[in-house]
């Protein structure tokens, strides 16, 4: 019989198929040609720009070495108007010569001539020092015209010396053209080659497939082998009959399943005893598939084809599978299967979250339908608080209920529970393991639990339970229930081991959200702790604040308001990297430091530089000590605002700038250098003074509060910016507005926000006077202050205020220089200030008794309730504060009129 013709896809086919000589043949000739080609195209592209750089180089030095050695050029250089007399001709020459562009340019590189106009006198783009050297520079670019060749030559004059420069440059294309004019003629050699190659595999295929019927002798070798071996593992009957009714073979499991002799093979098919139906599917035979005949006690699926139809040789060939055990199989396979893809759905969907009621939650959800129709979660109340709860059999809160409908009779949502001895639950706290009440009805340590919540339970339809407890590293947790009421067959014992797995995958999920629990309350705790109580009352500003800590993890993040002398305050607030106790007990570090630093009344500018090299050191002690944590990165921003000037100098360390909202309602993010963050060390803080009108809003935030992974931190500062224009003028108001308008859903990180509304000390509350470096000045400076305190109704502080002022007048005069200045100020204490351009700070000491001086500032520190120095650009200021009459805290009704 003459073989079929080949189409494309069987040629392909033929060709190709492992094993194949004309194949293989095929390949390598198809390779060997590929290779031939790949080297000659690249060979002719490494040749042709080779050879058209170089041409390129030639064409443009020629054209530039004639322009610069062409009379009236060195003259029309040095002309009043070069381009006037260069232009012209140099557009000649690039037009007659085919090159893309004709420069020149003076000494500096900038052009006289060019061919688009607009470029006159603008920079030359590309390298001139060579050329200004003497020498000719050529270099290859990418330009606005694609790659090109650019030469620049100098121009000298009859002296010798360079009076400019002439580039020229041609595109590389123009000058090779090669490629295209050969590259055809090989790509057409190698495609005659490839079709020869391809009709000589053709040829020796048709030949080889019509001897072997497409098989090589390998492959016909390796069929007949295995022909048995594969016949006979196949886990499907397989039967041949001939034409004539003859069983020519039967694999091992169609004689299984047909019960067959063994001398079956070559007797008729009425003779091997068969069900009628099955010998009539054979003789006189007929086709059938999937068709299911008995054969014995089973029920087989037949299938049966002709061997015939194709030009073989007359006979009939049956597939037998077993129906009865497929089925059965096929079964468990599906419910294991389906096991199995609820154990990965749980595995991924149960403890998503840190949450100990959201975990709950998910394991009722992922539960339910495929394995119950209801499932309730309880757990002991030291769980949901974030503790370890205690041995035996605790009160359990029903912490999650989910069911495929809401009106079942169960134990409602935060019922406690306290289950009864016989009941499934408390035994499997007992024994560990999960319990299994098939049949509810038949349960009595159940209904024992409550008689009649559990009458309402069967009534309701509910017929099965099992009750898993949730255990993790032996500790009881709490207990999940699955119920069944729609599916009407009780759980079973496959049933009771995947709700043990259910079980202890949640436990462990739910014991994590525990222990991150209270890990987290104990880090807010200690995060609240080292935060400010109250806020100190001073006169200076009126603050509101808000700490809300991550609910990921608490971090470091803190702020501060500080009583400084002169009836300042500073303001404070701070970001530590990372979060937890670590990262809590870090900020109460830094807010500590910046207290203790604060007391020094230091400039923010050189607090800050105090603060990094205390982070620094901290750091290094760590590292010695092998601790991987440091302070590294920690953000500070420092600011103090004096009521009396009414400016406010601010420094930060790698914080975000403060938000100026002014009285007018414009608000603003002045302009404060970004110093480094804390530890890195390196370059100085520096600050910024800003004059604040009264009623001034500083707003102070850390980076939580406008940094989102979703947005661009400029989002985040335009809509802080919009909430405090828009919000009222009390800080509580503004405080209020911002949260309302940044808190994100999910927190991801601390936010601390300080807002500060400013005050002033007024004019009635401010006497200052001048005093000059000489003892005798001192009476008439007593004098002033005493009619001073008079006006504000404090005679009774006159002779106290009188004996400081002397002494500390006396000392400025003594051991300072001048000019001197003398300022009280009337706030919730008296105020003396005296200062000077000397940067000698007095000491306190006791005199001795043969001394005749050396106690006046021993009655200072006695008579004062604190003193001190500040040190400014100009000298110090030493300072006394004295408490009213009253409360320590007590204002002149003036002061209260001010403040209200």
């Amino acid at each position: 019989m003459a073989a079929p013709p080949l189409t494309g896809r069987r040629l392909r086919r033929t060709l190709l198929r492992e094993g194949s000589v004309a194949g293989q043949v095929f390949v390598l000739q198809v390779a060997v040609v590929l290779l031939l080609v790949v080297a000659a195209v690249a060979a002719l592209v490494l040749q042709v720009r080779r050879d058209g750089t170089q041409a390129a180089r030639d064409r443009s030095l020629a054209v530039a070495e004639t322009l610069a050695n062409a009379p009236g050029t060195v003259d029309a250089l040095r002309s009043s108007d070069p381009t006037a007399r260069l232009q012209g001709p140099a557009e000649a020459a690039r037009k007659r010569s085919g090159v893309d562009f004709i420069t020149v340019m003076n000494k500096d590189g900038v052009r006289y001539t060019h061919p688009i106009t607009n470029r006159i006198g603008k920079k030359f783009v590309g390298t001139t020092g060579p050329a200004l050297q003497g020498r000719v520079h050529t270099e290859t670019i990418e330009g606005t015209i694609g790659r090109l060749v650019q030469v620049v030559v100098p121009v000298t004059g009859r002296d010798g010396e360079i009076v400019g420069l002439i580039s020229a440059g041609i595109k590389i294309d123009k000058v090779s053209g090669v490629v295209d004019r050969q590259l055809p003629i090989l790509l057409g050699a190698a495609a005659v080659a490839l079709a020869l190659a391809t009709a000589g595999t053709a040829l020796v295929s048709r030949r080889l497939r019509r001897q072997t019927h497409g098989l090589g002798p390998l492959e016909m070798t390796r069929m007949y082998e295995h022909h048995d071996a594969v016949l006979h593992a196949v886990h499907e009957g397989v039967l041949i009959v001939s034409g004539e009714g003859r069983l020519l073979l039967a694999n091992d499991e169609a004689s299984r399943l047909l019960d067959l002799p063994p001398d079956a093979q070559g007797r008729h098919v009425t003779e091997l005893g068969l069900e009628t139906s099955m010998g009539r599917l054979f003789v006189p035979g007929r086709v059938a598939t999937d068709e299911v005949l008995p054969a014995g006690d089973r029920l087989l699926a037949v299938n049966n084809r002709s061997t015939d139809r194709h030009g073989g040789p007359p006979g009939w060939v049956a597939t037998l599978r077993d129906t009865t055990e497929l089925r059965l199989l096929t079964s468990r396979v599906e419910v294991g299967r389906k096991r199995l893809e609820l154990l990965y759905e749980a595995s991924g969907g149960i403890g998503t979250t840190l949450d100990v009621v959201r975990t709950a939650e998910e394991l009722s959800q992922v539960s339910v339908p495929r394995f119950a129709d209801f499932v309730t979660v309880d757990l002991a109340e030291a769980v949901l608080r974030g503790d370890e709860p205690g041995g035996g059999s605790p009160a359990m809160r029903r912490t999650a209920v989910h069911g495929i409908r809401d009106d079942q009779p169960l134990y409602p949502l935060g019922e406690l529970i306290t289950f009864a001895a016989p009941s499934p639950q408390a035994r499997g706290f007992e024994s560990g393991q999960a319990v299994m009440e098939p049949r509810l009805r038949e349960s009595r340590g159940w209904r024992e639990q409550d008689s009649e919540r559990t009458a309402s339970v069967l009534e309701y339809g509910i017929h099965s339970l099992i009750a898993a407890p949730l255990r993790a590293r032996g500790v009881l947790l709490g207990v999940v229930n699955f119920w069944r009421s729609e599916k009407p067959e009780p759980f079973e014992d496959d049933d009771l081991s995947l709700a043990a797995e259910l079980a202890a995958r949640a436990a462990v999920s739910i014991d994590n959200a525990r222990r991150y629990t209270r890990e987290h309350g104990m880090a807010v705790a200690l995060q609240r702790s080292l935060l400010p109580r109250a806020l100190p009352e001073q006169s200076a500003v009126e603050v509101a604040s808000r700490y809300l800590p991550a609910k990921a993890g608490v971090g470091g993040d803190w702020f501060d308001v500080i009583p400084l002398p002169g009836a300042r305050v500073a303001l404070a607030v701070g970001d530590v990297v990372g979060h937890g106790l670590h990262a809590a007990a870090t900020m109460g570090r830094l807010r500590t430091a910046v207290h203790n630093f604060s007391a020094l009344d230091l400039p923010p500018d050189e607090l800050l530089g105090h603060l990094d090299e205390l982070a620094a050191r901290i750091d290094h002690d760590a590292i010695e000590a092998g601790d991987e944590t440091a302070i590294t990165g920690a953000t500070c921003l420092y600011a103090v605002y004096d009521p009396v000037s009414r400016t406010c100098v601010t420094a930060r360390a790698g914080h975000p700038t403060p938000a100026v909202a002014r009285p007018d309602g414009t608000v603003e993010f002045p302009d404060v250098p970004a110093g480094l963050p804390l530890g890195i060390g390196g370059l100085p803080f520096e600050s910024a003074e800003l004059q604040l009108p009264e009623g001034s809003r500083l707003v102070l935030f850390t980076d939580g509060l406008v940094e989102r992974r979703d947005k661009d931190i400029d989002t985040g500062l335009r809509l802080l910016r919009d909430a405090v224009a828009q919000a009222g003028q009390s800080p509580e108001e503004s405080c209020d507005a911002v949260l309302e308008a940044l808190l994100p859903d999910r927190q991801g990180d601390d936010i601390a926000l300080l807002v500060a509304r400013t005050r002033v000390l007024g004019r009635g509350q401010v006497a200052e006077w001048d005093v000059e470096s000489d003892p005798s000045a001192v009476s008439g400076v007593r004098n002033a202050v005493s009619s001073q305190l008079a006006e504000w109704g404090l005679e009774e502080q006159g002779f106290v205020t009188e004996l400081i002022l002397s002494e500390l007048i006396t000392n400025a005069i003594r051991y300072g220089t001048g000019p001197i200045k003398v300022r009280l100020l009337h706030d919730r204490a008296l105020i003396c200030e005296v200062s000077d351009h000397s940067s000698t700070s007095p000491h306190l000491r006791h005199a001795a008794t043969t001394d005749e001086g050396g106690r006046g500032l021993f009655l200072v520190a006695q008579f004062a309730e604190r003193w001190g120095t500040r040190y400014t650009k100009d000298g110090k200021v030493i300072w006394t504060e004295q408490s009213l009459p009253g409360s320590r805290d007590a204002t002149t009704p003036e002061a209260d009129a001010l403040f209200t």
